[in-house]
């Protein structure tokens, strides 16, 4: 990934997190066995050229260098826009940086720094389509979570403009530079701010975080990548408190670490863990060194090494570069920063930088007291776990070659230049020494044969054959020695046929007949107990061949077995195929009658206003009903009195009327 030109590494600035001295050189390492490092060049023209042209920076350079402190990236061409609570993840050789603020907006663009180039570019696309094949625009975003899936990067949660009540997943595509929106279904959880997001293979872990109404939380929930399905987890034990703007890790795919953050009242530095296979909480008491309240502060995870930079209080902030280790359970510091270092800035990022066999951290953003577009790197130690595994398999390639030479030595054949008797019994010793060597390799690799390649077994040939062919080598090297007198070759023959016979040469003969006879007695002996042994191993053979067809049934059966059950997980797919179907029709099901239920809450609501405004003519039809009552009441009196008048009018006398004269 960062394997550069020595031009690129001449025209690179990397400059330290101090910033008193910029550009900062550190002296270049030459690739000789003694390890000596090269002063670099003072060219005051070659000083100009850096400062001005586009060349890289080296990571090597400084890993060379053998610093221990973050140190200031110069990056060529145009910078990306200072900001903070963004979030950035690594994805091949580029660094993808998505949203984040810049105090007085939220941004909503996606930045990459490319290492090989060590340049900023701006993704092109600011459109996604959504599932209705409509161009939307990309919102703006902070204090959400970035994961690389593939050559995707994640994106999940955080605050949003314009916002949402759900959590929302979105993915980018690295070499298209396209967004998608992930269309989730099951138990979404509520939008938030300030969580943590990992995954292990194609399932997200959420933990934590911060809602829209300011509330803490402390729920788990899972994403599978695949069904697009979120899941709430339940787990045992007493778990971590509410928070947000904490850090989290995942080693192994097993094991769930929580650190740090805030609650609604004070800052935390607990430090939990979750165990996947027993799906129980639990919060691990550190004794020793143990790191003050933080929130806010970054992690990664590189090996059993957890690396923590940045955090702090409302009052402080911290910028020593903590490491946990995972398996020892112990804290440390790693580098003591000064106060001008970029884990001092509130909302930066980190993330780790894989090359070779070297490790970096590399960190950007931030806000103190204006936002950064600043860029970090911290060199990390060597990765001693992989430095031991190499050591480890060149001993045992080693070890195997050694064996494989003991296993291959076959009877030494030595040279013999004796004519008399004593040389036969000499060529005897040295064939018996040679046999019983080769006995002692042979159990040897009988042993080793029954456990890489039974099948080799045919090539360990019997001992009987063995020592007869050796008895036809010395009588053929005694025949070799044509000079000698015919007594010493019939003395030969009375040592191969075992009975005394007489010579032309008498008395020396006779002198050395006992020693003879002696030693071949000798030989008989050890012969016969050698075929012995013989025996004893080709018993152990059998037995080890029956055993090895025994293995093979075994092994038969576990094959019968291991197909027995790939067809009942296939079955149990097929059932977890239905089983999602009908939680996907039960699902739309759910949706129609929620449907129906806000029409008829509609229906109500509309009814319901309806009576209410019946109610309140019909007041007010009463009202005037009533009045109509009282004026006919009143009528009713009045036409009462007229009567009465009347009547009254009727009674009395006509009175004479006076004619009247023209």
């Amino acid at each position: 990934m960062f394997g550069f030109s020595k031009r690129r590494m001449k025209l690179g600035r990397l400059n330290s997190a101090q910033g008193t001295r910029s550009p900062m050189r550190h002296p270049k390492r030459s690739s000789n066995s003694s390890g000596e490092a090269v002063p670099p060049s003072n060219n005051d023209s070659e000083e100009k050229s850096c400062q001005c042209s586009s060349g890289a920076p080296e990571f090597n350079d400084c890993a060379s260098g053998g610093s221990e402190n973050w140190m200031l990236l110069s990056i060529a061409g145009e910078k990306p826009t200072p900001r903070f609570n963004h979030a950035a993840a690594v994805v091949g050789n580029k660094m993808v940086v998505v949203g984040g603020e810049t105090g007085s907006r939220m941004l909503e663009d996606v930045q990459v720094l490319n290492f090989d180039s060590f340049s900023w570019t701006t993704a092109s696309s600011k459109l996604y389509l959504s599932p209705t094949s409509l161009p939307l625009k990309i919102p703006a975003c902070k204090g959400h979570a970035l994961v690389q899936w593939g050559k995707k990067i994640l994106m999940v949660g955080g605050k949003t403009d314009p916002s949402s009540e759900k959590v929302s997943v979105w993915a980018f595509d690295t070499e298209t530079e396209c967004w998608s929106l992930l269309e989730a279904k099951g138990d979404v959880p509520v939008a938030r701010s300030g969580h943590t997001v990992l995954r292990a293979s194609s399932v997200l872990i959420l933990f934590g975080g911060e809602d829209v109404k300011r509330r803490k939380l402390n729920d788990l929930h899972m994403f599978d990548l695949k069904s697009l399905t979120w899941l709430p987890l339940h787990c045992t034990g007493t778990g971590p408190s509410p928070r947000s703007n904490h850090v989290s890790a995942l080693y192994d795919d097993k094991l769930l670490l929580i650190f740090g953050g805030s609650s609604k009242s004070r800052t935390l530095n607990d430090l939990y863990t979750l165990d996947f296979e027993t799906m129980a909480w639990s919060r691990i008491k550190i004794r020793g060194f143990h790191p003050s309240p933080r929130a806010g502060c970054c992690g990664v995870l590189c090996g059993t090494k957890w690396y923590i930079a940045g955090g702090g209080s409302r009052k402080r902030r911290h910028a020593e570069t903590l490491i946990f280790d995972v398996l020892k359970l112990e804290w440390s510091v790693a580098v003591a920063s000064p106060a001008s270092s970029i884990t001092t800035n509130k909302g930066f990022s980190l993330v780790l930088v894989q090359h070779k066999e070297r490790d970096f951290l590399v960190g950007f953003g931030g806000f103190k007291k204006d936002p950064s577009n600043e860029v970090e790197v911290l060199i990390m130690e060597k990765n001693e776990l992989s430095m031991g595994r190499r050591s480890s398999l060149s001993k045992a390639a080693g070890n195997l070659l050694s064996g494989n030479r003991l296993t291959s030595t076959g009877p030494a054949s030595q040279p013999v230049n004796g004519t008399t008797t004593s040389h036969v019994d000499s060529i005897a010793r040295q064939n018996l020494a040679s046999a019983v060597e080769h006995h002692g390799s042979g159990r040897k690799s009988l042993s080793e044969s029954l456990l890489i390649d039974p099948s080799s077994v045919s090539g360990n040939v019997s001992l009987r054959k063995q020592f007869s062919n050796d008895e036809d080598a010395s009588a053929k090297m005694t025949k070799t020695s044509g000079d000698e007198s015919p007594s010493q070759e019939q003395g030969a023959k009375q040592l191969d046929i075992g009975g005394p016979k007489t010579s032309s040469n008498g008395g020396d003969y006779k002198a050395g007949l006992p020693a003879s006879s002696g030693a071949c007695q000798q030989y008989e002996a050890k012969l016969s107990s050698l075929m012995r042994k013989n025996g004893i191993l080709e018993g152990q053979l059998a037995t080890a061949l029956a055993g090895r067809e025994a293995a093979v049934k075994s092994k038969q059966d576990m094959e019968k077995k291991m197909a027995d059950a790939v067809k009942e997980m296939e079955l149990l797919k097929e059932k977890l195929a239905s089983v999602e179907m009908a939680q996907e029709e039960a699902n739309s099901l759910s949706n129609i009658v929620h449907s129906d239920n806000v029409r008829l809450e509609h229906d109500v609501a509309f009814l319901k206003a309806v009576m209410d405004d019946t109610q309140k003519e019909l007041h007010t039809t009463r009202g005037v009903l009533a009045g109509e009552r009282a004026r006919a009441f009143q009528l009713q009196v009045e036409v009462f009195h007229l009567k009465q008048r009347l009547q009254s009018l009727e009674n009395r006398s006509p009175t004479p009327r006076k004619p009247f004269h023209v």
